[in-house]
């Protein structure tokens, strides 16, 4: 059953949904009901736009492995659950659905933050059967969401990973990361870091439709030209490509990322897993209503007729003649380019097991 929309006139500023769909898991469910007393668009209207809460995440580890096929890294850290960015397609929704919580406004609003990771990277860093490997940072929720700009969690963490010589590759949205530029220029000359930053649209409008609190466009530009600049290697993901409504851009996006100094370029096609797929449908019917028919259909000619496509291999380039032209697009764009040609891999043998103890030092690079 589709959760009904809570907000009056389907959008509250800065937010990517306005529903609040009740989690998978939940036994019960809740619709409003106008009553006839006074009306909902009234109620909602005088309760105002849902606020910003960050409660603490009680996580024991740090580091998360995974073993699929087709991801290029076997472990992954998240600061934080939930993302304020609000981006309405976020696949990683659903996981709040293990809190209890909704996957619409609650991953917007209610966060999660890991206020010891650094700490508890640092400890597992330091055991002895530890052995260093790429560690992706941002695989779920954007490590430099902007509550960041406040808690430092993800810079504490590069602090860690730059004592230790750890070898990560980065994935934002956000020009925040260029508060880091001090670590990433350290772990850059080493070979350490890798910096991707993902970009959907050039349209400042439809960026801030989709992604209501992410960098605009050309801020994520000038944020690759800075790193660029700087000596940290820096690419664009165009992700995630939505058939239908972005598509069109894959060269300019490709074009004004290599311009601006970036060398590597990855490509996600969107998936809709769960409840996303009706926060997505919701949206397109706020904003694309004309549309909506198109951009659904391109993307079931993607997704062996659903909107999602959960099995490996496929979930992140999809399948069929639309996928493969999209697939196409995308690689003769690259080798045009010049995108992608020389990769050299991240550094893991310069590892060395960080301090753990009265001698640890977290802020030695603040």
């Amino acid at each position: 059953m589709r959760a009904a929309s809570f907000a009056f006139d389907g959008t509250f500023k800065g937010r990517g949904t306005a529903s609040n769909p009740p989690g998978r898991f939940e036994t019960r469910r809740r619709e409003p009901v106008d009553d006839g007393w006074r009306s909902l668009a009234d109620l909602l209207a005088e309760e105002g736009a849902p606020q910003t809460r960050v409660e603490a995440d009680a996580s024991r580890s740090a580091i998360v492995r995974n073993r699929s096929p087709d991801l290029p890294f076997d472990r992954s850290l998240n600061p934080y659950r939930g993302c304020e960015h609000g981006c309405v397609y976020c696949y990683a929704r659903p996981t709040h659905n293990f809190l209890g919580l909704s996957s619409g406004l609650d991953f917007e609003t209610r966060l999660f933050a890991k206020h010891d990771l650094a700490a508890i990277l640092r400890r597992e860093l330091a055991r002895p059967g530890y052995r260093a490997a790429p560690l992706a940072l941002g695989t779920a929720t954007d490590p430099y969401q902007p509550v960041e700009r406040r808690l430092r969690i993800t810079r504490r963490v590069l602090e860690v990973l730059t004592e230790a010589r750890h070898p990560v590759g980065i994935v934002t949205k956000s020009a925040l990361v260029l508060r880091d530029l001090d670590l990433l220029q350290r772990m850059a000359a080493d070979g350490l870091v890798r910096v991707a930053v993902s970009l959907t649209s050039l349209d400042p409008a439809l960026a801030r439709r989709l992604e209501p609190r992410a960098a605009a466009p050309h801020r994520r530009l000038e944020t690759i030209a800075l790193l660029a600049k700087a000596g940290v290697p820096s690419g664009v993901s165009v992700a995630p490509l939505i058939p239908g409504l972005t598509d069109h851009l894959i060269e300019p996006i490709l074009t004004a990322a290599r311009d601006r100094g970036a060398t590597v370029a990855t490509m996600t096609l969107l998936r809709l897993p769960h409840d996303v797929k009706d926060l997505f449908e919701d949206w397109l019917d706020l904003y694309f209503p004309l549309k909506k028919a198109h951009v659904l259909a391109r993307i079931r000619d993607c997704r062996a007729g659903s909107l999602n496509d959960p099995r490996f291999g496929g979930r992140m380039t999809g399948e069929g003649p639309y996928a493969g032209l999209l697939r196409r697009r995308f690689e003769v764009a690259c080798r045009r380019l010049g995108l992608n040609a020389a990769r050299p891999p991240l550094r893991a043998d310069l590892f060395r097991r960080p301090v753990v103890g009265e001698w640890a030092t977290p802020d030695l690079f603040a």
